[in-house]
């Protein structure tokens, strides 16, 4: 079975960070290390909440325990997402490194939560550390639009000029840029775009926008969860694509329907598992996408 070590934050009430991330991939069937970079009342959205963050020396100290036992060469990949401070990026960067010593073909996906989007809270300096310094870490980096934006330093208005951009993060180190929610000038307005990009493959594809009053928090750690998952079980760049985008669909439209704001993550358990509807991805070749609607 495969294990994902996951540094992010938790929440005690909702869904955000881990609270969004352990729970699908556990029902794919990969076993979850949850290790929790802040403990909060609820997220940030809120615009108050409780709690503090954890001590990056004791995020490293839990590791070095879990190699004390002997098992941290059984970790087949590290995910890591919201960071409650810089030094705390720091951390991840020793603990890829020590799970990699222990175990090579371990692979590292860095979720870049720069708090771009929705009101969210991050440190001062995070931002900088992870547009500079992740990128030559991360085998796989997972960012949002504006996140994308912020580490190809320009502006992207097209799946286009997106690929390229993530060409040139692909450059300086990961080899796969996953882009969870990606504007398109040339989508319609109702869509939701994804982008998955390799040095040599790039897949579009859209699934409906529902119009939420107020967009519901934690959608990108579940995306990322259900992307890690299906990677590390064999899937292929655009069925991994496929599976994120239907999984993630469902959640949400499950979500709208009954009218609620935090993620109905558990009543949707199933369709994360085998979503009923599919999204077939589109090849970008050439710089060109073929659109559908």
């Amino acid at each position: 079975m495969n294990n994902v070590l996951s540094i992010q934050s938790h929440v005690v009430f909702g869904h955000a960070g881990n609270s969004a991330a352990v729970f699908p991939m556990r029902r794919l069937g990969v076993n979850v290390w949850p290790l929790n970079t802040v403990q909060f009342s609820n997220h940030t959205q809120y615009g108050r909440w409780t709690g503090g963050v954890v001590d990056a020396d004791e995020l490293q100290s839990v590791i070095e325990g879990i190699g004390a036992i002997g098992v941290l060469g059984r970790c087949n990949a590290v995910l890591s997402g919201y960071l409650g401070a810089t030094e705390q990026g720091r951390a991840v960067v020793e603990i890829v490194k020590m799970v990699k010593a222990v175990n090579p073909r371990a692979l590292y996906f860095c979720d870049p939560v720069m708090g771009a989007t929705g009101g969210c809270t991050v440190a001062p300096g995070i931002e900088d550390f992870l547009v500079t310094t992740m990128p030559t870490v991360a085998d796989a980096m997972m960012p949002n639009h504006t996140e994308l934006e912020k580490l190809a330093g320009r502006t992207i208005e097209t799946v286009e000029e997106a690929v390229d951009a993530c060409r040139d993060v692909i450059a300086r180190g990961p080899r796969i840029v996953l882009v969870k929610h990606l504007f398109d000038r040339n989508s319609r307005a109702d869509t939701f775009n994804m982008l998955a990009v390799t040095a040599s493959e790039a897949w579009f594809a859209q699934r409906p926008l529902y119009p939420f009053a107020r967009q519901p928090v934690g959608v990108g750690d579940l995306t990322s969860a259900v992307f890690v998952a299906r990677t590390l079980l064999g899937d292929s760049l655009r069925n991994a694509l496929e599976h994120t985008l239907a999984a993630v669909n469902a959640v949400v439209k499950t979500t709208y329907d009954a009218g609620r704001y935090e993620l109905e993550i558990v009543a949707s358990q199933d369709e994360i598992a085998k979503p009923t509807d599919r999204f077939p991805a589109i090849r970008v070749t050439g710089g060109d996408v073929v659109r559908r609607g």
